[in-house]
């Protein structure tokens, strides 16, 4: 399917930098892209930061229809989701959109199924001997105690217990909609931005530490190379076989050897630093969408390092008299 038109960036809110990243992406492929942001609040700060503004119907199977069909009226050939809670609605959908000369740029259905469910993607990466941090829906089976508890689906970092006793975990888990319990591992959380082909193979991955997070979003990040993780991220990913943008988060423990928390389907929050470093991925997606041969395009890594800074910013308008 070779897509062509404009670029729709779903719950854009105030993701400022990914629609800036997004534009020039677009530029690259074709100077005339426009790149609207989507969003269901009417105010979301991105309507400022793009070519065009939508206020989107839900992404609900009983709106795919309004969807496809607003689409359309807006030139739409390219949809980039970017929230957890989404990801399902595109990519079950995503054959429905390619038929109507719209690319969905999301990885298949099943991919993102298992990422989003905890406990799945732990007993996924541990039957097939991967690195990933085992998890439990009865914390007699976590083993001994130190544990962390966590919701089963969701965003990783919300409603998390670390370090707990097995009476603190126990009461922390009554709190959790599905709680599920892991063992604890004390280290350092690094994330890995990583992009794979339609064929699930990986083009290229950049490791970043998390040198500052706030809501489960790094403010300041470093990019850093280590052969071992690179190779561990490399191999899970394509096991999971995941398409297009990724953000894995990878706990590396004080031996060094790294173990994989959990990994989202999509473009992540500060995944801007990874293409200050060479991995171009929303550019490769765009591509790869419009039938390029993204095989033909390099994935030149800067030789050295990007520390990436997220600070506020305002943005002036003048508006008439």
């Amino acid at each position: 399917m070779k897509g062509t038109g404009h670029l729709l960036v779903t719950s854009a809110a105030r993701k400022i930098p990914l629609l800036r990243a997004a534009i020039s992406a677009a530029r690259k492929l074709s100077p005339e892209m426009q790149v609207l942001a989507g969003d269901l609040d009417p105010e979301a700060p991105a309507q400022y930061a793009a070519d065009g503004f939508w206020v989107m119907p839900h992404t609900e199977d009983t709106e795919l229809d309004a969807l496809i069909a607003g689409c359309r009226e807006r030139g739409i050939g390219f949809v980039l989701p970017t929230r957890d809670g989404e990801l399902g609605f595109w990519a079950r959908h995503k054959a429905r959109f390619a038929r109507e000369g719209i690319a969905v740029l999301v990885s298949p259905e099943e991919s993102v199924r298992r990422c989003l469910d905890k406990l799945d993607f732990a007993r996924f990466g541990q039957e097939r001997g991967l690195p990933f941090i085992p998890a439990y829906e009865g914390l007699e089976d976590a083993g001994p105690p130190p544990y962390a508890v966590k919701e089963r689906f969701g965003a990783g970092s919300r409603a998390i217990g670390l370090n707990l006793d097995a009476a603190s975990a126990r009461e922390h888990a009554k709190g959790l909609t599905a709680p599920i319990f892991q063992p604890f591992i004390a280290g350092t959380e690094i994330s890995v931005d990583a992009w794979l082909d339609r064929n699930q193979k990986m083009k290229g991955l950049v490791l970043r530490r998390r040198d500052r997070v706030v809501d489960g979003e790094s403010q300041v990040t470093t990019t850093f190379r280590d052969p071992v993780i690179e190779n561990a991220a490399r191999t899970a990913l394509e096991a999971l076989q995941l398409s297009g943008p990724v953000v894995m988060q990878i706990l590396i423990d004080r031996a060094g050897q790294p173990h994989i928390i959990e990994c989202n389907s999509r473009f992540g929050g500060a995944s801007t630093a990874g293409i200050a470093a060479g991995l171009d991925s929303l550019y490769w997606s765009l591509a790869e969408a419009a039938g390029h041969d993204v095989a033909a395009l390099p994935f030149a890594r800067i030789s050295g390092e990007v520390r990436q800074v997220r600070l506020p910013a305002d943005t002036h308008f003048m508006l008439p008299e």
